[in-house]
């Protein structure tokens, strides 16, 4: 009887899935084969799925519960709702067979016992038999009660449990995908609970969740027991990890982004109050819930879990996992882990990318962006589904939910929504996972969504442009491009990608590309740190108390404001070397003029204003000069900080804007006395070639650099003798103007007589074919375009070369 009931999480694996559900079946496959590893995993004790079945025949409940889901209109949420509750509520106030109760208990004091204790504290876990089914996502569909004590709660509990298997969101999601409702079963686990209420807790994910990107763990995570994570109640912190570097000593955090963290659920204080939820005092809000070592730790645990089971199916099977600190030992453990279903079943062959047409709109909010689709429609506000507040008001498909934060019964709505929008949540909560599932577009955590958007509204919910989601007025419009990347024909020319955005980085990585020939730290710069370098160094002296305020409140969470600087630069640069590792990143440092930087904050205390900012005070120039200096040592420090300290010596660096090799040695020097010198680890120095005189001294330029990189916009307003910002000349702007095309065959035949490298990173190529062949049959080595312009840029590079191999093939 107790084998058949009751088992020992240890004593189960995979092979038991349909005794013990998929979540049990995991953390007994782990216990058995990781901890080994030095992964650890709380123990405890299964109650089986036969032990669910004899509960069902003891009080008669399948036939019951047969009749009332036959009778359910699945096109009506009352109806779905009314059964559903019926449903729970007679498992509810069923009655355990004697015996079974018995055994429970039984095993429940000894686990008690184990810890030294009458009653310990427990988690009771549902684990459905469906959860680890490779076509359909069942996780979190069950509950889970946290901080059980007792015998009594511990009955309640289970219950609860069984009755979990028809929650309205199960019985709906089973009919969708067409799962006979007692084909599948559930179990219930009891584990000893981690004191997480007095540390942290929350998920981590073995690939990026929304691009599908595999090289990288994202965690999230906030303070106390992480149940509010996935309620969505608050926003909390996230960190990513790139894997290909993690085991080789080096810190390959990539991304921190500080969550608001302001409450926290944690023990309650009385027998009828499990857990609580209190605020979280101010200093540790601006915390984050996690140090370095202990994230790193977290992301080896995870790349374990990944590739074990990985082997173990024998096909790629990135992990969802549950963690948890314990507050009193501070020892990380693994609560759950379960496969990812949704990009693991993607065909990666197939690129499919939602483009929003040019528009004026500004956004009406911005939030954090699920997926990568566009969604449009009319607004509707819901708080509850109960019948009595939404009369006459219903939800009808194709509206754009709004809400507070979904419910995981608001299943049957979500499915019909055209998009997604919460005040609260982060990419790991409820709404953000059912959306990711269902293919909706979901932007959550915008924190005021049901203050500024109104019953009726027509909106553009828009996913497609970065990690930021954006909701904007109006049904814009937005092209679906499908490419299929296998039927792509293969270049010789290097085809690389402009990429300004760390927060498109990863989507971008599945195009094909040999790198990244331009990735700009103005943006960077501008949107992940906002405020002028030397005033986040000088700001003290400036008697400016409202700037001074500003940079206290931005650079919590980090030491001071160099290291702010430092680290917030080598996140969005090792984001993008991260996405395209290990082919080669170019980096530019920061080529702003001067009118740019002072719009910055704090800018207008260190820019002076000039007649010309485009041939004024920008690039080379900045970096030695002593109004400036400190700053470039900044960029250099977080360019050496993404390359020794996380590892990504595929990052290069490339020098804007240098006038005179004097300029030039006088930079690489300054790169030299902060760790930065060419050849040294690998790294490659690039020279931006966008002026006459680097065409005009090349051979003593390349003496100093591995390569040029061509960049036309400037070279083209300078070559010609014209401001490319005004109107009155544009029509004389063309890079194919026979003078600037004789300054590109100079510079290449020079970059080949000197054997360096040349490359360009303007859209010339890609905007028009004939300069593209112009620039292949002069021989250059890399033609870098931005993203969209890949697809059509290297099927007219295809037909360049091939059209190059005929004429050679006649002439023999």
């Amino acid at each position: 009887m107790e084998n058949k009931f009751i088992l020992g999480l240890h004593e189960v694996g995979i092979k038991d899935l349909y005794r013990v559900g998929g979540k049990n079946a995991s953390l007994g496959e782990m216990i058995q084969h990781l901890t080994k590893r030095g992964i650890r995993i709380p123990s405890g004790f299964i109650i089986t799925v036969d032990a669910y079945q004899d509960f069902l025949s003891f009080n008669h409940l399948e036939s019951k519960i047969n009749l009332l889901v036959a009778e359910i209109d699945y096109d009506n949420i009352e109806s779905l709702r009314r059964t559903g509750l019926q449903i729970r509520n007679m498992i509810r106030n069923s009655k355990f067979p004697p015996e079974l109760s018995k055994l429970i208990i039984e095993a429940y004091y000894k686990m008690s016992l184990d810890y030294g204790q009458e009653i310990t504290d427990v988690a009771v876990r549902s684990s459905a038999t469906a959860e680890d089914l490779p076509d359909a996502s069942f996780a979190g569909q069950q509950e889970t009660y946290l901080n059980v004590r007792g015998p009594a709660a511990i009955m309640d509990s289970v219950r609860n449990c069984f009755a979990s298997l028809f929650t309205d969101r199960a019985i709906s999601y089973r009919q969708n995908f067409g799962f006979d409702h007692f084909a599948i079963s559930i179990s219930v686990c009891i584990q000893k609970m981690v004191r997480s209420d007095l540390g942290s807790s929350g998920v981590a994910f073995s690939l990026d969740t929304e691009s599908g990107f595999k090289d990288v763990v994202v965690i999230n995570g906030i303070f106390g027991l992480g149940e509010l994570i996935v309620q969505g109640s608050v926003s909390p912190d996230e960190f990513i990890v790139f894997k290909p570097t993690l085991n080789d000593n080096y810190v390959p955090i990539i991304e921190k982004k500080m969550g608001l963290k302001d409450h926290m659920m944690v023990y309650g204080d009385d027998p009828d109050e499990r857990v609580k939820i209190i605020p979280v005092e101010k200093t540790m809000q601006n915390k984050f819930c996690m140090d370095d070592e202990m994230i790193l730790q977290l992301a080896k645990w995870v790349t374990i879990i990944e590739s074990y089971y990985t082997q173990l199916k024998e096909y790629w099977c990135p992990m969802d996992v549950e963690w948890a600190v314990d507050g009193i030992t501070n020892q990380l453990f693994i609560v759950q882990a379960r496969p990812e279903t949704i990009h693991s079943r993607k065909d990666h062959t197939r690129l499919k990318e939602y483009v929003i047409q040019p528009h004026q709109e500004k956004p009406l909010l911005k939030g954090i962006a699920v997926g990568d689709q566009i969604g449009s429609g009319r607004v509707k506000i819901v708080y509850s589904l109960d019948k009595r507040l939404t009369e006459g008001t219903e939800f009808k498909a194709g509206d754009v939910l709004v809400t507070d934060m979904t419910d995981p019964d608001w299943e049957p709505i979500m499915k019909n929504a055209s998009a997604i929008i919460t005040n609260k949540g982060g990419r790991t909560c409820h709404a953000a996972i059912i959306a990711r599932e269902m293919g909706v577009p979901a932007i959550v955590g915008c924190r005021n969504a049901t203050v500024i958007l109104a019953d009726g509204m027509e909106v553009t919910a828009s996913c497609a442009e970065g990690d930021e989601g954006l909701v904007y007025s109006g049904n814009l419009l937005f092209d679906i491009v499908e490419t299929r990347l296998d039927e792509l024909p293969q270049i010789k020319t290097k085809l690389m990608l402009n990429v300004a955005s760390p927060s498109m980085a990863f989507r971008f990585s599945h195009i094909p590309n040999s790198g990244v020939g331009l990735a700009r730290e103005e943006f960077i710069i501008n949107n992940y740190i906002g405020i002028h370098p030397m005033a986040l160094l000088k700001h003290r002296g400036l008697k400016d108390d409202e700037l001074s305020a500003y940079i206290k409140n931005a650079i919590h969470g980090f030491e001071n404001e160099e290291q702010f600087f430092i680290q917030k630069l080598s996140f969005g640069v090792a984001k993008i070397a991260a996405a395209f590792y290990p082919n080669t990143v170019i980096v530019r440092f920061s080529d702003f003029k001067t009118n740019e930087y002072r719009n910055m904050k704090g800018g207008e205390h260190f820019e002076p204003l000039e007649e010309n900012p485009m041939i004024g005070w920008r690039g080379a120039s900045r970096y030695y000069s002593e109004a400036y200096r400190e700053a470039f040592e900044l960029e250099c420090k977080a360019i050496q900080r993404v390359r020794e300290s996380m590892g990504l010596k595929n990052v290069a660096v490339m020098i804007p804007f240098c006038r005179t090799l004097e300029e030039l040695e006088k930079v690489t020097g300054i790169m030299k006395e902060n760790h930065l010198e060419k050849g040294k680890s690998g790294l490659e120095v690039y020279l931006m070639a966008e002026l006459p005189s680097n065409i005009l001294m090349a051979e003593e330029f390349a003496a100093h650099i591995s390569g040029f990189s061509i960049g036309s916009n400037d070279l083209t307003q300078l070559t010609l003798g014209l401001d490319r910002d005004s109107a009155l000349v544009a029509h004389l702007y063309d890079e194919r103007n026979p003078a600037v095309k004789r300054m590109l065959s100079m510079l290449i035949r020079q970059a080949k007589t000197s054997g360096v490298r040349v490359g360009i990173c303007g859209q010339g190529p890609s905007d028009h074919p004939d300069f593209a062949q112009f620039l292949v049959e002069e021989g250059i080595d890399s033609i870098s375009v931005t993203p969209d312009s890949v697809i059509k840029t290297i099927k007219a590079i295809y037909a360049i070369e091939m059209k190059q191999q005929l004429s050679g093939a006649q002439c023999v």
